[in-house]
């Protein structure tokens, strides 16, 4: 598509009507509260699926764009920017067929993009937040470069998304700026936002009246499970103030710079904030209502083509931007298919497959135990989950963490807190019918972290200690790591985990890994 053309149909955009949007928006959400009713929404079990993004690098590690063509042949999706590529899972049930399924649909689909990738000159990278800017570009050029066409300002390295480019030019624009301790930039379009890549594992719930439930378990534990997962304590070196000492950044900056990304970007100040840490909801009718009253950016047009969650579908455009680090969402392109289910925002990239398939057997068994045997971690005020969350994001697994027990005792020992997750989780993934050695296999990557108390973002900060003692700048330094962690990445994406990395592999024997 070309700049005039996108320009065009943002300006085409940009002339519908907010109220009128918003008015179908609320038609929509009363369809769903029937549907719901009727239990159209209830599946016979518990469903999952992946959300995994991605980066493109060239051979010398650096930010590469991915042709569109090449994504379409390997089966990836778009995202915000033209170095991204998204892959998304078909959903499965939730048991030991189902998790084995999704992890070789992973592997299968980064095993056929190699030969393609590599011919060239390119590679797909699982993490945070990329560091090396492409050949010749500075950060922050590549993230604030834009065009005027006919008055519509185009971000050069967006991908053809007439709503995220809409974004720029609205009359509620989003903040599009980053801000974090020695970072500042100001930019004319979202494209900052483009910094950071995730993973997001979904869970279908059972019965949707159950929704709220299962949700305020999920929020309770984003906190915990980011604290493992923190992987991006850097941003771009260039993208730092000019007076900013590699100490200080070192000693100021957080373990996971995605979540001050996403909201500096995406929030404007002195409004209310589209991305927060959710609050809970009594009723799977409230989070329906949660998402229609949510404030409306871009009011896109709607197209339609026989699915069954086109009989909503203002309120479908609408939840694309309803940004919540866990967020309900109802769909389904068939009756049949039609559910309720959580998406879990909070988790970065990781290191490795094995990594990110721990993460969604985690989550899926910590919701099935937790709901079934009524854990107490329920009780745990909202307040503290939300702080709990934002620690994390600043300190890993060195934050402050408050967490209740089985038994109902509030606790902030990080051993005592992290045994009772896992004890849960494997009790849900056997619950599901995985046998001990199965779950134990699956969230064994995540288990070594809390044993051993390191992070793919304290690896990260390790190796930049480590070449900055050995005479190298700060941007050396970082790029060095960027380097090392997409090299341990290629030996060990689909076939190892992080623990490798820390020559841990061996801890315990193959039957447990």
């Amino acid at each position: 598509m070309s700049e005039s053309d996108l320009a065009a149909d943002v300006e085409d955009v940009l002339d519908l009507d907010v109220e009128e949007f918003q008015e179908h928006v609320r038609e929509d959400a009363e369809i769903i509260k029937e549907e719901i009713a009727a239990g159209t929404f209830d599946n016979p079990q518990a469903i999952v699926g992946l959300e995994y993004e991605f980066y493109g690098v060239n051979d010398e590690s650096s930010l590469a764009r991915i042709p569109r063509r090449l994504l379409e042949f390997v089966g990836f999706e778009k995202e915000l920017g033209l170095h991204n590529a998204e892959m998304t899972t078909s959903p499965d049930p939730l048991n030991e067929f189902g998790l084995a399924a999704q992890e070789a649909e992973v592997r299968a689909r980064l095993k056929a993009a190699e030969e393609p990738m590599d011919a060239e000159g390119l590679h797909l990278v699982s993490d945070g937040m990329w560091t090396i800017p492409p050949e010749g570009e500075t950060a922050e050029r590549y993230l604030v470069d834009s065009v005027e066409d006919n008055g519509i300002t185009i971000a050069t390295n967006m991908s053809g998304s007439t709503r995220y480019h809409a974004m720029a030019n609205t009359d509620q624009p989003a903040g599009m700026r980053l801000d974090a301790p020695h970072v500042s930039l100001e930019a004319d379009t979202v494209m900052p936002e483009a910094l950071i890549t995730s993973i997001q594992p979904h869970y279908q719930v059972p019965q949707a009246v159950d929704l709220p439930t299962y949700f305020r378990y999920a929020v309770r534990l984003a906190g915990p499970l980011l604290a493992l997962g923190v992987n991006s304590p850097f941003y771009p070196p260039d993208l730092y103030d000019e007076d900013a000492t590699a100490e200080e950044i070192l000693e100021d900056g957080h373990s996971e710079h995605r979540i001050d990304v996403f909201e500096s970007v995406l929030n404007v100040p002195g409004k209310q904030e589209k991305v927060r840490f959710p609050e809970d909801f009594d009723s799977v009718e409230a989070a329906v209502d949660r998402v229609a009253d949510d404030p409306v950016i871009v009011p896109m047009p709607v197209e339609t083509g026989g699915r069954f969650d086109d009989e909503f579908a203002h309120f479908r455009m609408k939840h694309g931007t309803y940004w919540r680090w866990v967020r309900p969402v109802f769909g389904g392109s068939s009756k049949e298919s039609a559910n309720a289910r959580i998406e879990f925002r909070p988790i970065p990239g990781q290191p490795t497959v094995r990594d990110t398939i721990a993460y969604q057997a985690a989550f899926a068994g910590l919701l099935e135990s937790m709901v079934k045997r009524g854990h107490h971690l329920y009780d745990l005020d909202w307040e503290t989950a939300k702080e709990n969350f934002y620690a994390a994001a600043e300190d890993g697994l060195d934050a402050d963490l408050t967490y209740v027990t089985e038994d109902g005792e509030e606790t902030t020992d990080l051993e005592t807190i992290y045994t009772d997750l896992f004890e849960h989780a494997t009790a849900g993934l056997t619950d599901r019918g995985l046998s001990e050695e199965e779950a134990a296999k699956y969230l064994w990557p995540l288990r070594q972290r809390a044993r051993h108390g390191v992070t793919p973002a304290g690896w990260k900060r390790e190796a930049v200690r480590e070449a900055l003692d050995d005479g190298a700048d700060f941007e050396n330094a970082v790029y060095d790591m960027q380097a090392q962690y997409i090299e341990n990445q290629r030996k060990t994406l689909i076939d190892g985990s992080f623990a490798d990395w820390l020559g841990r592999g061996r801890d315990l024997g193959d039957e447990e890994r």
